[in-house]
């Protein structure tokens, strides 16, 4: 499995936000759910409507860590989620898989279409991953607060955090890049 990184630039999360919303809504909400929520992709596949609509709150078990978390809905994505949730059965799967009846959109599909958008926007590391890691990313960004990132991921350390969302990294190739021994 490749390792991936953070969409850094907020404008190519616009653009693809943009493509996605015009051309499949569905994948759209993967993607706008994933980067403005933080959670593991397979958190948000098993999401059904009745988890998000009319909700101020998100309450999910992590599939990973069967730990329970609780959060928010950033306006921005209840926004979106509540336009998208319009007229859909409340038990319907938030990403449903167009195989089968009432299933999720499967891991390795959602794999699958992320790969697609990166390949179009010419991000060649693009995965599910992503998504949490943009979100990590953008959000440290904006707050400086590697200590609530922590909590938000539920990760032992600041410094696990800072190197997950690739902070670490890009303090090291600008440090090697400013570089002068003379």
């Amino acid at each position: 499995m490749n390792t991936v990184d953070p969409i850094r630039e907020p404008e190519k999360i616009k653009q693809i936000c943009s493509y996605l919303k015009m051309n499949n809504k569905r994948d759209f909400i993967m993607f706008y759910t994933g980067a403005y929520s933080g959670l593991r992709i397979s958190d948000i596949l098993k999401l059904q409507i009745c988890d998000v609509k009319n909700k101020d709150v998100i309450r999910i078990r992590e599939k990973k860590t069967k730990k329970e978390k609780k959060f928010e809905i950033n306006p921005e994505l209840k926004k979106e989620l509540k336009k998208y949730c319009e007229g859909k059965n409340p038990n319907e799967y938030l990403i449903p898989s167009r195989q089968g009846k009432n299933t999720p959109l499967s891991r390795v599909r959602a794999y699958q279409i992320m790969k697609e958008v990166g390949n179009l926007f010419d991000i060649p590391d693009l995965g599910t991953h992503t998504l949490r890691k943009t979100f990590g990313y953008q959000h440290y960004k904006q707050f400086k607060d590697a200590a609530l990132l922590m909590t938000i991921f539920n990760h032992s350390s600041q410094k696990i955090t800072l190197r997950y969302i690739g902070i670490e990294q890009e303090d090291i190739n600008k440090s090697m890049k400013k570089f002068r021994l003379f």
